[in-house]
C-alpha cells in the first residue's frame, strides 16, 4: 500500500494540518491510500466476518468492550429522563418548557464535561479518564431518583451531564488508537451501536417498571437502575490499558502539559478552522438527534394517545432501525469515506423527520413503519463521528479536540429541545419536531469545509 497522500477530494485543499503535529517524530499521522478498484473490492469481500474486531488484538478488544459498555450505559442513563418526562412533568407540575430544560441542561453541562475529560485523557491517559466519566454519570443518575423538587432534579441532572459528556469522546479516542486505518470506520461505528443497545435496555426497563409501579414512584426507580455502570468501572480498571501510541506520549512528557495548553492548541493555526467547522457539524447533528430523542416519547403518548406499552412498541421499531443504521453507517464510513457518509444521512434524516412529524393522527400503522427509517438514518449519521474527529487531530490534542467539538455540539444543539418545548405550545409537539431538520441542514453545510480523512494512520 502506498504511503503517499491520496489525491484530495473537493474539500481536501482546506484540510487542517491534522497530519502533522508539534512533535513530528512521535505524533505524526500519515495518510495512506484507501483500497480502490476491483481488486480492492474483491479483497474486502474476502475478509472474514468481523475482521475489524480480530485486527484489534487482545488489548484492543478489551478496550473495545470497555468503551462499548461505557457508551451503552451512557445511553441507558441518558434515556431514563426522556422516557420519564411525562411522569416527572405531572409529579412536579411542569410545563413543556421546563421539561425541555431538564434535557437541555444535561447537554449544556455535558459540553464542559466532554471538554475537561478530553484534556484529562490527553494528560493522564484514556483509561483513567474513562473510569472517571463513567463513575460520575452513574452516581448522579442515581442521585436524580432522590430529588425532592424540580430545582434539585435540575442540579443533579446537570452534574450527571459532566460524566455523560466525557465518556464517548474518551472511549472513542481509546479505541481509535488501537484500530488500523483500514478498519477504523467500522470499529468506531460499532462503538456507536452501543447507544442503540443502551436505549433498548432503557425502554425495556421503562416498560416493566411503569407497568408494575405507580408513575409517581416509577420514575425514581428508573433513575436508581442507573447504578449499573459501577460494574463496568471494575472491568475497565482491571482489564483495559491505553494504546501504545498514547502510552508512549505520556511517558515522553505528555503529563506535564497544562490544562489550558490543550485548549489553546486546537484554536491555533490550521486547527482553528477544523475546530470551528467540526463544532458546527456536531451542533447540527446532535441538535437534530436530541430534539427527537427528548420529544418523541411525549409526542407518542400525548399527541398520538399511546399507552406505555404502545410507546414502548413504537420505540422498539425505532431502536431496531437505529442499531441497523449504526452498523450500516460503520461499513459505509470505510467504503464511501467519512464526509460522504455523513452528508448522505444528513439529507435522509431531514426527510425522515419531516415525514414522521406530519403523519395524520389516525395513521398509527404508517407512523410505526416510519420509525424504522427514522431510527436508521438519525443513527447512521453518527457512525463516522468517532473515526472522523479522531483523524482530524494529532495525538497530543486528539482527546481535547474530539471532546471539545463533539460536546460543544451537544451544548449548542441543546437549545433545540428547549426551543421545541416552547414552540410545541402553539405548534404542537409533532409540528415542532420538524425543527430538527434545520440541524441536519447545518451539518451538511459545515462538511463542505472539512477534509476527507479516510486512510489516515494514527502514529
Amino acid at each position: 500500500m502506498s504511503t503517499s497522500p491520496p489525491p484530495p477530494d473537493k474539500a481536501s485543499s482546506t484540510a487542517p494540518d491534522s497530519v502533522s503535529s508539534t512533535d513530528p517524530q512521535s505524533t505524526r499521522s500519515t495518510r495512506k491510500d484507501p483500497p480502490t478498484g476491483a481488486g480492492a473490492g474483491d479483497g474486502d469481500n474476502r475478509e472474514r466476518p468481523f475482521a475489524w474486531f480480530h485486527a484489534l488484538g487482545q488489548d484492543g478488544r478489551r478496550a473495545f468492550f470497555g468503551a462499548y459498555g461505557g457508551y451503552g450505559l451512557d445511553s441507558y442513563d441518558f434515556y431514563v429522563l426522556p422516557l420519564s418526562l411525562a411522569a416527572i412533568g405531572t409529579y412536579f407540575g411542569l410545563d413543556n418548557g421546563q421539561t425541555g430544560l431538564l434535557a437541555t441542561v444535561t447537554l449544556l453541562v455535558s459540553a464542559v464535561g466532554g471538554a475537561v475529560a478530553g484534556v484529562f485523557a490527553d494528560r493522564v491517559g484514556r483509561v483513567r479518564a474513562l473510569v472517571w466519566t463513567v463513575s460520575v454519570y452513574a452516581v448522579f443518575t442515581v442521585a436524580c431518583g432522590f430529588a425532592s423538587d424540580f430545582g434539585t432534579l435540575l442540579v443533579f441532572r446537570a452534574l450527571q451531564g459532566l460524566g455523560f459528556g466525557g465518556e464517548w469522546a474518551v472511549g472513542a479516542v481509546l479505541v481509535a488508537e488501537y484500530a488500523s486505518a483500514r478498519h477504523r470506520g467500522r470499529t468506531l461505528g460499532w462503538i456507536q451501536s452501543a447507544w442503540a443497545v443502551g436505549w433498548g435496555l432503557a425502554v425495556i426497563s421503562y416498560t416493566v417498571v411503569y407497568q408494575l409501579v405507580d408513575d409517581d414512584l416509577a420514575w425514581r426507580i428508573l433513575f436508581f437502575t442507573g447504578a449499573l455502570p459501577a460494574l463496568l468501572v471494575l472491568y475497565v480498571r482491571r482489564s483495559v490499558k491505553d494504546a501504545p501510541v498514547a502510552a508512549a506520549r505520556l511517558k515522553s512528557g505528555g503529563r506535564q502539559r497544562s490544562l489550558g495548553s490543550g485548549f489553546a492548541e486546537i484554536f491555533r493555526g490550521r486547527l482553528l478552522r477544523t475546530t470551528l467547522l467540526a463544532g458546527l457539524l456536531s451542533t447540527g447533528v446532535q441538535g437534530g438527534y436530541y430534539t427527537l430523542a427528548t420529544w418523541i416519547p411525549k409526542y407518542l403518548s400525548e399527541e398520538r394517545g399511546l399507552s406505555v406499552t404502545g410507546v414502548g412498541g413504537f420505540l422498539v421499531v425505532q431502536i431496531v432501525g437505529a442499531f441497523s443504521g449504526y452498523v450500516t453507517g460503520a461499513h459505509l464510513a470505510d467504503r464511501l469515506g467519512r464526509r460522504r457518509t455523513i452528508q448522505i444521512f444528513a439529507v435522509l434524516s431531514a426527510l425522515c423527520v419531516l415525514s414522521y412529524s406530519r403523519v395524520p393522527g389516525d395513521w398509527d400503522e404508517i407512523s410505526l413503519l416510519l420509525g424504522f427509517p427514522l431510527g436508521f438514518c438519525m443513527s447512521a449519521i453518527f457512525s463516522s463521528f468517532g473515526s472522523f474527529l479522531a483523524e482530524l487531530y494529532p495525538t497530543e490534542v486528539r482527546g481535547t479536540g474530539q471532546g471539545f467539538t463533539y460536546n460543544t455540539g451537544r451544548a449548542v444543539g441543546a437549545a433545540f429541545p428547549t426551543l421545541v418545548g416552547f414552540l410545541s405550545d402553539s405548534w404542537g409537539v409533532g409540528g415542532a419536531l420538524g425543527f430538527a431538520a434545520a440541524g441536519y441542514a447545518l451539518a451538511y453545510v459545515s462538511l463542505l469545509g472539512l477534509p476527507e480523512t479516510r486512510g489516515i494512520e494514527l502514529r
